[in-house]
Parts: structure tokens; C-alpha cells; sequence
């Protein structure tokens, strides 16, 4: 028992020996789909939009008070002058009228101011009263006659406060946007309702910062609209926000619609199409992008060795197809396009082509 004891032992400790001078087995490569990047003719970069009318003034009451009816819903169509709101007209009301009892205050001032000069003038005229008190009657019907155009003014400016009791569409359009209800009280000069002037319509787009360079006013750009896939309409870029949206971080820009009016309404949604700047950019489909420390990235395969490694890129604008890569590759570089969430850093994979067929690596080729 003690020398079979002794044999295990010493069988264990060489066992544990050869095992220890052997490097641990890598597994086998995998089977990868990988795509070679390349850049073929100009690209387009498609951003999401809205189509908006060219003109969307904000309606508001030029005096402030409650509103007491409110005669437009979001969406009505409605004709130049049609009132759309009323305020409450007693207070304004009062407010009228008070300016009409100045005024005919006034009237009366300047009725005994009237007759006193007159009165003065005929003693002034006999000498029987001083030049000074002559002008200082004189002095006071003209004061009169002041305070009475000041009275007729002010007269003039409640009667159209009073008329400003009800707000009325500027231009014919269409209601985008309600901003108060009945019943509430409005500062003179707050939104009430937004109105889609009839006549021209835009698409409203953000573009990104990276693009900022390349998007500037007059660029030819196409219109695509969701309802009408594959049927695309001339546009120019008619205007970009001169700063970044502090939320977003995204510009605002307005593509005028040149051709094609009639076919579109009001909220339709559509896509903006852009071909690059001359530029030839590379492309790849979505499905080999993967994330690193929350930024973009792909599994680029080192060509002569198979392994593997996670390169943080710059993308474009996302479209259905696949993205717009600006920066992080280069022409000829080998992708992993399928799988990317299954891969480890350095590991080896075995590159296929969409027809999974093997892809000689460069080591081998050379051999």
C-alpha cells in the first residue's frame, strides 16, 4: 500500500509537470462575414424632416385679459380677418368709457376757456385790462384746446384696444398650433395660436455638427415623402440656423420644395437626400456597427493574421441601408459584418465573403 501510494504521487506530480510546460490550446478560428470597405460613387446622406408652411407667424392679443371664447381648433382652415379668439370686453369697455368722459371733460374746458378769452379780448381792446392777463387767457385756451386733442387720442387709442378684444387671423391658412384655452389670462403679446400661412411649403430638418460645412444655403438637395416612396422632388436648401440647438445639438434648417407644391400637406413626414460634396465616403451596413465606451465602432480584421480588433469610427447619418463612415477606416480595411456582440478582442476568425466562401488572408497568400 505505502509503494502504490508513492507511485500515485509521483505519477500526479509529472502528469502536473508536462501539463505545465505546454501553453493551453487556442481554440480553432471562427467563421466570420466580413466585407472589404470601399468607397464607390458619391453617396447620399438622407436626414428625417417635417413638411411645414414657408411662413408660421404666432397670433397673439395686443392687450391683455381673459379669453372668453375661443372659435379655432387645431387644424381649421381659416380665411384672413376671421376671428379666432375674443377677451372679455368689460373692462376695456370701461376703459372707453372713461376716455369719452375725459374727453368731453376737455370740450367743456375749452368751451370757458373759448368765452373767457373772448371776454378778455374786448376789455383788452378798450384798455381796461393789462396785455399780461390778456395773454394769460390766451395762455389757458390753448391749454384747453391741447388737453382735448390728448382726450380725443387717448379716446382713439381704447377704441382700438377695445377692438384688439379680438384676435383675427392675419393671412388664410391652416391652425398648427393652439397655446391657450378659454377661460385663461393672457399677456398682451403671448401666443395664442400658430398659423400655416397657404402658399409655399418647406421641410423642417436638424442636421448634425458634422455636417455643419457641407450644408450651406442654396445646395441642390431631394425630397422623398414617406407616403410616396421612391417618387423624389427638387428642393434647395433655403436656410441653417447660425447656432446648435443646446439640446440637441443639432442645426435647424429649412429645404424649400421647387417643384411638386400641390403633392405635399402640412405634417407629412419626409427625407432629405443628399449626395456628398465630392467627396467619396465609405459606407457599411448597420449591421457591423458595434459600441464602444458608448461611441461607434466596428471589428476590423487584421488582414494577415485573422485577429480581431475593436476601432472606434465616426458615422453619418443612419439610413435604411447602412451609415456613412467620415473617420476611423480606410479604403481596402476588412470588416466583420455580421455577429459583432459574439466577438473578443484579438480573437481569430476565419473571414467569409457573403457567399461563405474562405478569404485568403495576406500571411497565406504570400506562402
Amino acid at each position: 500500500m505505502r509503494r502504490a501510494r508513492f507511485l500515485l504521487i509521483a505519477l500526479t506530480t509529472a502528469v502536473l509537470v508536462a501539463c505545465a510546460g505546454q501553453e493551453a490550446a487556442e481554440p480553432p478560428p471562427r467563421p466570420a462575414l466580413v466585407i472589404e470597405v470601399g468607397a464607390g460613387g458619391p453617396q447620399a446622406s438622407a436626414f428625417a424632416g417635417e413638411i411645414r408652411a414657408r411662413h408660421e407667424p404666432s397670433l397673439a392679443f395686443q392687450v391683455g385679459g381673459k379669453i372668453a371664447r375661443r372659435q379655432a381648433e387645431v387644424g381649421d382652415r381659416v380665411r384672413k380677418g376671421q376671428v379666432l379668439a375674443e377677451l372679455d370686453p368689460v373692462d376695456l369697455a370701461l376703459q372707453l368709457e372713461a376716455g369719452r368722459a375725459q374727453q368731453a371733460a376737455a370740450e367743456a374746458d375749452l368751451a370757458l376757456a373759448s368765452a373767457e378769452l373772448e371776454r378778455h379780448r374786448g376789455l383788452f381792446e378798450r384798455q381796461l385790462i393789462s396785455r399780461s392777463l390778456f395773454e394769460t387767457r390766451e395762455a389757458a385756451q390753448q391749454a384747453a384746446e391741447a388737453r382735448l386733442r390728448q382726450a380725443k387720442a387717448q379716446v382713439a387709442a381704447f377704441a382700438n384696444q377695445a377692438g384688439y378684444a379680438q384676435l383675427r387671423a392675419s393671412s388664410s391658412g391652416v391652425i398648427a398650433q393652439r397655446l391657450a384655452e378659454a377661460g385663461q389670462v393672457v399677456a398682451a403679446g403671448q401666443p395664442v395660436f400658430v398659423l400655416a400661412v397657404d402658399g409655399e411649403r418647406e421641410v423642417a430638418i436638424s442636421l448634425p455638427e458634422q455636417h455643419g460645412e457641407d450644408f450651406t444655403p442654396g445646395r441642390e438637395l431631394w425630397v422623398e415623402l414617406w407616403a410616396t416612396p421612391g417618387q423624389r422632388i427638387k428642393g434647395r436648401l433655403r436656410e441653417v440656423a447660425p447656432a446648435a440647438d443646446p439640446l440637441t445639438r443639432t442645426y435647424a434648417a429649412r429645404v424649400e420644395l421647387q417643384e411638386g407644391q400641390g403633392a405635399v400637406e402640412l405634417g407629412q413626414s419626409a427625407r432629405v437626400y443628399a449626395l456628398a460634396n465630392g467627396r467619396r465616403e465609405l459606407g457599411l451596413p448597420l449591421s457591423a456597427l458595434h459600441a464602444k465606451d458608448g461611441q461607434p465602432a466596428v471589428w476590423r480584421v487584421d488582414r494577415a493574421t485573422g485577429r480581431v480588433q475593436l476601432v472606434p469610427v465616426q458615422s453619418g447619418a443612419y439610413t435604411e441601408s447602412g451609415v456613412p463612415i467620415a473617420a476611423g477606416l480606410k479604403e481596402g480595411d476588412w470588416v466583420v459584418a455580421a455577429g459583432v456582440h459574439l466577438l473578443l478582442e484579438g480573437q481569430r476568425v476565419l473571414p467569409v465573403d457573403r457567399d461563405n466562401r474562405p478569404l485568403p488572408l495576406v500571411a497565406s497568400a504570400q506562402e
